[in-house]
């Protein structure tokens, strides 16, 4: 850079308003300024804008000059800074180093949460780029809306001195004042999930199928005590499905019809699939529980696609207590989850996997992005990233969505 040239850093501060950088920046383009870097944000109402600019030096002092009277005019207030060149190509030699998202989410943000993350980053060498607000303002009284949600992004850059470290100091602080985090290599496929494939019991509804269908059949307790063991990973998934299919045996179909109906669904669900058909997103169950249930959710919210386990159904419309086909258990998950990544032509990085259960933890390795929601403690210690504090619909936010643009 030539000694002719000038890099000026200005700072704008004060009330926003329309067209406040069209005035300025207009004053820059009339002297063929060049904009080297710029951002800005808006708290409530309240402007802060940042540009850094390169000029022949024999120019900056009207420039300053026009800037210092048009600020007065707009009632805002400026700064000026002259950045070396030398501090300038530092600046610019740290853009090439790793870019990490870390997002915290929860019913409330609070000073304490967005303090001990903060801390966390700045302990591991990492330098705070940018703070975004994902959702939309909190209310005052939480009573007015319990089911309130907030969520705030972190861009940060560096090499991190232990990530291992980082992660583990993460999920300790996110038990101890309730909220979840996620910490995500900004990478170019981070930025272009195409597939997400789900879990369904207690995932996308809030109750275990064979255990409605046990009570039914009069074997409740029984099946419940096998499906926690398995749950915990206590028991091979395909010994206790088999155990507990077998249990079913002797119960008329028809009461299928009725639980189905009758599911609770997961906070969160709605939401989140009209958002992701919206977005271009292919959508899956994955499920060690049975078809019959995933098509009905499939037809009420528009998934593509439903893998899942087929009970046999004798003659007299009852359950034989077999199954048809191979179980879909932690395994097969992975299986299909490379499968529909090869069908629909994407790369294993773009895929997401969203789960509770021990067999669950096969697929969300193999996730792109693997998200434990509301899980067993096993599998919240093991998965990359987890959601424990609000709906499903928070997998939005880990993906970098904004209220602002996802609300119909």
């Amino acid at each position: 850079m030539s000694n002719n040239r000038e890099l000026i850093l200005i700072n704008i501060s004060g009330p926003d308003k329309t067209g406040i950088t069209a005035e300025l920046t207009e004053i820059l383009a009339r002297y063929d300024a060049d904009i080297l870097d710029i951002g800005q944000a808006d708290i409530h109402h309240t402007l802060a804008l940042g540009m850094l600019f390169k000029t022949d030096s024999h120019r900056s002092g009207e420039i300053l000059k026009e800037l210092l009277f048009k600020t007065n005019d707009l009632n805002v207030q400026v700064q000026f800074k002259i950045v070396k060149e030398e501090e300038y190509n530092q600046w610019v030699a740290r853009q090439g180093k790793n870019r990490y998202i870390v997002t915290i989410l929860g019913r409330k943000i609070t000073a304490r949460q967005i303090t001990a993350v903060s801390r966390i980053i700045s302990d591991q060498g990492l330098n705070i780029e940018t703070i975004t607000r994902l959702t939309g303002r909190m209310p005052l009284n939480e009573e007015e809306q319990p089911a309130a949600k907030g969520c705030i992004e972190f861009s940060v850059r560096g090499n991190i001195n232990d990530k291992e470290q980082m992660q583990s100091d993460f999920m300790h602080l996110a038990s101890e004042l309730n909220f979840d985090i996620s910490m995500q290599e900004d990478t170019m496929y981070r930025r272009s999930r195409r597939l997400i494939c789900f879990d369904m019991d207690s995932t996308l509804i809030r109750t275990e199928v064979i255990d409605e269908l046990a009570d039914r059949a009069g074997v409740g307790e029984e099946v419940r005590r096998i499906t926690e063991s398995a749950m915990r990973g206590e028991i091979d998934f395909k010994e206790s499905f088999t155990r507990r299919v077998a249990l079913l045996k002797g119960l008329d179909v028809s009461v299928m019809k009725d639980i189905a109906e009758n599911l609770p669904i997961t906070e969160g669900v709605e939401r989140l699939m009209e958002v992701l058909k919206r977005s271009g997103y292919k959508t899956a169950i994955l499920s060690g529980g049975f078809t019959y249930f995933g098509n009905y959710l499939k037809q009420r919210f528009g998934f593509d696609y439903v893998y899942a386990n087929e009970l046999e159904v004798g003659e007299d419309g009852k359950l034989t207590g077999n199954y048809v086909g191979d179980i879909v258990d932690g395994q097969r998950k992975k299986e299909l989850l490379r499968l529909l990544a090869q069908v629909e032509n994407i790369n294993i990085a773009q895929t997401i996997a969203v789960g509770d259960g021990a067999n669950d933890l096969p697929m969300l390795a193999e996730a792109g992005l693997g998200i434990a929601f509301h899980a067993k403690p096993k599998v919240k210690a093991e998965a990359q990233q987890s959601i424990s504090t609000i709906g499903i619909d928070g997998v939005l936010y880990f993906l970098g969505f904004k209220d602002s643009y996802i609300h119909s």
